[in-house]
């Protein structure tokens, strides 16, 4: 998973744009730095093959532990950085905060979501943020072991500034739509690839709103897709999807257990695990049902 491994594999699979991923911690940063060129406004290509159609976006994952009014949580976010100048200053102030930013390509900080926030907006307004895979159980903004009830609860007063959030592998569009303050922000999906063969097996896919882009697309188009800016070049047309039930934090068991049982059994029998006796891992599902039935938003019909 180096970057012209990334690059090879994105353009033999269709990719058009590619995560970097890891840009706090600072030897992938210069890896970054040395192999990569901008090709458009925040968006870059390999240096010294023009013949990789993949381009790359600069993107990175943290990881929040935290405590608030008494529980811990555990939050990943994805924050996509406009220039490797902004990420140098980013990765600088997290520095600055007690953050150990070389201990991993997704770091682990103590700073809670609405500290990351302002910390990113301190320095760029253009950096954008969203929440990852939104349901998993244990880090997650709705995680059912680690998460919040909203995210305005999550996010405070930067909740107006969460355009979207990811999926996750667990979690397809629809099951995210029945959810109403995720109704109007945009839906995004990534491959959360931690191998070559797995890259693209989700994405988002994103297309004109009008005229043709000639090939040129910019970070601000991006970005602009996911706030839905009304001036903005692009659009979200539809994402790729894994299969929901394929993920496996999709229904409430325990791996190492070999046990699965879906919400209805959840409800019956309890979250205790029949052979360690220990509980569950309660799934995205059953968290999705149990946030509907708390908030009493309805299902909406698929017709």
């Amino acid at each position: 998973m180096n970057l012209y491994n990334m690059a090879l594999w994105g353009t033999k699979k269709g990719l058009d744009i590619l995560s970097t991923g890891d840009w706090t911690h600072p030897l992938w940063r210069r890896e970054i730095k040395q192999e990569l060129v901008e090709d458009s406004e925040g968006i870059f290509r390999f240096k010294d093959d023009k013949n990789f159609n993949t381009r790359f976006i600069l993107s990175v994952e943290i990881s929040s532990i935290y405590s608030q009014n008494g529980n811990v949580h555990r939050i990943h976010n994805l924050v996509f950085s406009p220039s490797i100048e902004v990420s140098e200053k980013i990765a600088a102030e997290l520095v600055k905060r007690g953050c150990n930013v070389s201990s991993d390509g997704r770091p682990i900080v103590g700073l809670s979501s609405t500290a990351l926030m302002e910390l990113i907006y301190a320095i760029d307004k253009n950096v954008l943020l969203v929440p990852c895979h939104a349901w998993t159980p244990w880090f997650a903004l709705y995680g059912s072991n680690s998460g919040f009830d909203s995210i305005e609860e999550c996010f405070g007063e930067y909740a107006d500034k969460i355009y979207g959030v990811e999926t996750g592998l667990s979690s397809d569009p629809y099951m995210n739509w029945q959810i109403k303050e995720l109704e109007n922000r945009s839906l995004i999906s990534n491959s959360d690839a931690h191998s070559l063969p797995k890259m693209g097996r989700e994405a988002t896919v994103f297309v004109p709103k009008g005229e043709s882009l000639d090939g040129v697309i910019t970070y601000k188009d991006i970005t602009d897709a996911i706030k839905q800016a009304p001036e903005g070049r692009l659009k979200i047309g539809y994402t790729i999807e894994f299969y929901p039930e394929e993920g496996k934090y999709h229904y409430t068991g325990h791996r190492n257990c070999n046990f699965v049982q879906d919400p209805k059994q959840t409800r019956e029998d309890g979250n205790i695990c029949p052979v360690c006796h220990r509980s569950l891992t309660v799934g995205v599902m059953h968290e999705l049902k149990s946030w509907l039935k708390f908030l009493s938003f309805p299902m909406r019909s698929q017709n």
